[in-house]
């Protein structure tokens, strides 16, 4: 009986200290967060059908925090006049954000945010552009994770043809989000290559996730030849990269799915 007694006292004693123990492990995965770059077509396909489902399905195959989705439309004819950010966070059961970046078609045209928080404050950024390209913008949100700490994501898309556009969008997007108080993650359609102009000036401020020694090829999704998705954040001391993966779905979009998972470190 006093053998007894005394393994259940060790057994108790044991399970006490370990409470502090698993208790930190389940605050560090809280600071755990996972950020899908996704190009999304405005829900067309590569077969030229509208398949929003197929669209959803990737998303909720992946199960991020937050995707940063480019082209999409909102309530614009050629789409059904659907708001696809919208359809999407029923679709996924997430947060939806929509950013205008341009007039099109009967209704509008720019960047979407999907998020599994609940937004504490957001804005849209214009970006400059030349006179031959299309607007674009960059779209952010400010949310408080689990861990009750707070930071910002951004979404955007540069210009589709020529660096000298993109390397004013990249000049903007450093002028604006430098200001930030909060760690931030950027994420998007960049339409430019690892060592390109626009890259190198994003690069001056935020850290990429990519590999620059063989960087993972993004675009198109049928067969990969170049790198134009991103995931980048700031600054470098707060975040740590936990994995990255090539997601690719030849149906649902011409560009693969970048998903990237990140630890917010505790600052020091």
């Amino acid at each position: 009986m006093k053998q007894s007694a005394l393994k259940i006292t060790v057994f108790f004693f044991l399970f006490i200290l370990n409470i502090p123990i698993q208790a930190q492990k389940k605050v560090k995965n809280k600071r755990i967060v996972k950020v899908l770059s996704y190009n999304i077509l405005g829900g067309r396909t590569t077969k030229n059908d509208f398949n929003l489902d197929a669209v959803a399905k990737v998303i909720n195959d992946t199960k991020p925090d937050f995707v940063a989705m480019q082209e999409v439309d909102y309530k614009v004819n050629r789409s059904k006049k659907y708001d696809l950010v919208t359809e999407l966070g029923w679709r996924t059961k997430m947060t939806p954000i929509f950013a205008r970046a341009m007039y099109y078609d009967g209704g509008e045209y720019g960047e979407g945010i999907l998020s599994k928080f609940s937004f504490l404050s957001t804005r849209n950024v214009a970006l400059p552009f030349l006179k031959s390209q299309e607007p674009r913008a960059a779209i952010e949100i400010v949310v408080e994770l689990a861990s009750k700490d707070t930071i910002a994501f951004i979404g955007t898309h540069f210009a589709h043809e020529g660096n000298p556009g993109r390397e004013l969008q990249a000049k903007k997007i450093n002028e604006v989000f430098s200001k930030n108080k909060y760690p931030t993650i950027l994420a998007g359609d960049l339409n430019a290559i690892p060592g390109s102009g626009p890259i190198n000036i994003l690069e001056k401020m935020w850290e990429t996730s990519y590999n620059k020694k063989n960087p993972e090829f993004t675009f198109p999704s049928d067969n990969p030849k170049v790198k134009i998705d991103y995931v980048m954040f700031y600054p470098k001391n707060r975040w740590k990269i936990l994995e990255k993966k090539i997601i690719k779905d030849t149906y649902a979009s011409d560009h693969c799915v970048y998903l990237v998972t990140l630890e917010l470190l505790v600052e020091k």
